[in-house]
C-alpha cells in the first residue's frame, strides 16, 4: 500500500507535535507515560514557591509542582501538583514548603503520616498545608535580603568602576588638562575684558550720563513734535471736511429752492416744457430737409440764379 506525499508529511507532523509535547511535559516532570495523581494544597503564603518545583517524599523527588494561582479575594494561594509512581500515603498527610538549600530555591515535601487510619489520599484530594522554614529558612530569610543588596552594590561599584576607567585613561587626562589650561586662559582674559571694561565706563561716566540725558530730552521733543503734527493735520482735514460737506448742503440747498441754472431747470416746468417743443420742431426741421434740401440749399455750377422753390406734389392726394 502506497501512501501519497501529503499522507506521508500529515503523519510526520503529527509525530513531530506529539514528540515535541512529550519533550516538553518530559523537561516539566511529568511523564505522559506514567499514570501521574493530582493533589492540592492551599497557603497564605508559599514563600517564593514556583511552578516546576520538585515535588519530594523523605527527600525523594516524586513530582512536581503544576500550578500556583490566587483562590480567593483575600490573597490565599491554592497550589497544583503531581504525584508519580504507586506510592501512597495517607489523606492526613501534609503538604509543607521548605527551602531545599542555603542558595537554592523552594520545593514542596509531602510528610505522610503513617499513624494515621485516614484513607489513601486519592487524585483530586486537598492535602493539609505548612510552611517549614527551620534553620535554613532562618538563615535564608535574613541572607537572601542581604545577598541581593551585596549584589546590587557590586554591580554599581563594578559600573562606576568601568565608567572610571573609561574617563581616566591616558587620553583623557590629557585632553581634561589641555582643557583645564585653555579654561584657566580664558578666565584670565575675561577677567581683562573685565577691567577694561569698567575702567572704560569709569572714565566716560559723565560723558555716557549727558549723552543718555540729551537722548531722553531728544526722546520727549519728539514726541511733543509727534503729537503736534497729529493734532494739526487732524485738525486741518476736519475742518477742510466740514467746508466741503456746508457747501455741498449750500449747492443742494439752491438747486432745491431752484436758484441757479441747475435749480431752473431741475424746478421750472415751463422751461422743461420749452425744451421739449424745441427738441421736437428741431426734429421736424431736420426731417424737412432731408426731405426738401432744395428748399434750404441751392447750387450751381455756372452761377445760373435760382428759380422759384416749388412745393412739390402731395403723393397722397
Amino acid at each position: 500500500m502506497k501512501f501519497s506525499k501529503e499522507i506521508k508529511v500529515g503523519i510526520l507532523t503529527v509525530v513531530a507535535i506529539a514528540l515535541f509535547i512529550f519533550g516538553y511535559t518530559y523537561l516539566k516532570g511529568s511523564n505522559l507515560l506514567e499514570d501521574n495523581r493530582v493533589y492540592y494544597a492551599v497557603y497564605n503564603n508559599v514563600e517564593g514557591l514556583t511552578k516546576s518545583a520538585p515535588v519530594t517524599v523523605n527527600g525523594l523527588r516524586v513530582g512536581n509542582i503544576d500550578d500556583i494561582k490566587f483562590l480567593d479575594g483575600n490573597g490565599r494561594l491554592i497550589v497544583k501538583f503531581h504525584v508519580n509512581g504507586d506510592f501512597e500515603f495517607s489523606s492526613e498527610s501534609t503538604a509543607s514548603v521548605y527551602s531545599t538549600s542555603l542558595i537554592g530555591g523552594k520545593a514542596l515535601a509531602i510528610v505522610p503520616n503513617f499513624e494515621s487510619t485516614a484513607p489513601p489520599a486519592k487524585s483530586g484530594d486537598t492535602l493539609s498545608s505548612k510552611l517549614d522554614k527551620g534553620l535554613q529558612g532562618e538563615v535564608m530569610d535574613q541572607f537572601i535580603p542581604l545577598k541581593d543588596k551585596m549584589e546590587h552594590m557590586i554591580v554599581s561599584a563594578d559600573s562606576v568602576l568601568v565608567a572610571v576607567n573609561k574617563t581616566l585613561n591616558p587620553e583623557t587626562r590629557k585632553a581634561i588638562s589641555a582643557s583645564l589650561v585653555e579654561l584657566n586662559k580664558t578666565l584670565v582674559e575675561f577677567q581683562g575684558l573685565s577691567r577694561n571694561a569698567n575702567s572704560l565706563l569709569a572714565d566716560n561716566k559723565e560723558s555716557l550720563g549727558r549723552t543718555i540725558k540729551n537722548l531722553d530730552t531728544t526722546t520727549e521733543n519728539f514726541a511733543k513734535i509727534s503729537d503736534t503734527l497729529a493734532q494739526v493735520q487732524i485738525a486741518g482735514t476736519v475742518k477742510q471736511l466740514e467746508e466741503t460737506i456746508s457747501n455741498f448742503n449750500t449747492v443742494i440747498e439752491k438747486v432745491n429752492n431752484g436758484e441757479g441754472s441747475l435749480g431752473k431747470l431741475m424746478t421750472d416746468d415751463e422751461l422743461y416744457t420749452n425744451l421739449t417743443r424745441a427738441s421736437e420742431q428741431a426734429a421736424d426741421l431736420l426731417q424737412d430737409m432731408k426731405l426738401n434740401p432744395k428748399r434750404y440749399v441751392h447750387f450751381s455750377v455756372f452761377g445760373k440764379r435760382p428759380g422759384k422753390y416749388e412745393e412739390p406734389e402731395d403723393p397722397n392726394r
